[in-house]
């Protein structure tokens, strides 16, 4: 009978402790894990969404001049296009007032370069009509 006796309590000891303890740890990392492996693929739903990086470059000149050129992650895709000032002028109210408040006053200097640039050539023309004007009289 102690046989038997001794045998019963191992196998209470082994099968209690084993399957309880072992049972136990795996069913809480299980149930951990599935949760983590849920929160990593949120991430890679986010991954999916590519951005694009595109740099516009904007450069004027004092006399009005303008043009744009267009990086695509550090490759050049348009190059010294020309613009009209009109257009810098609509695409910068559009962006920002900051923005077009900054182009407006480099757009006025030019205004005002051309106007002077205007006055001088009135100037010299009616400087060359009164001496054209001259010549056929005599």
């Amino acid at each position: 009978m102690s046989p038997t006796t001794q045998a019963e309590p191992e196998q209470t000891e082994s099968v209690s402790s084993e399957p309880v303890g072992q049972g136990a740890s795996e069913t809480e990392p299980a149930e951990q894990e599935q949760p983590r492996k849920r929160r990593g693929r949120q991430p890679s739903a986010a991954r999916k969404t590519r951005t694009i990086e595109l740099t516009l470059t904007v450069t004027g000149t004092a006399e009005g001049e303008w043009q744009a050129d267009l990086t695509q992650s550090g490759k050049r895709v348009v190059q010294g296009l020309v613009i009209p000032a009109a257009a810098v002028s609509r695409a910068a109210v559009e962006l920002h007032a900051d923005i077009a408040k900054a182009i407006d006053t480099v757009l006025d200097q030019a205004r005002q370069q051309h106007r002077e640039r205007m006055e001088q050539l009135e100037a010299e023309l009616a400087k060359v009509r009164q001496a054209l004007a001259e010549l056929q009289e005599g």
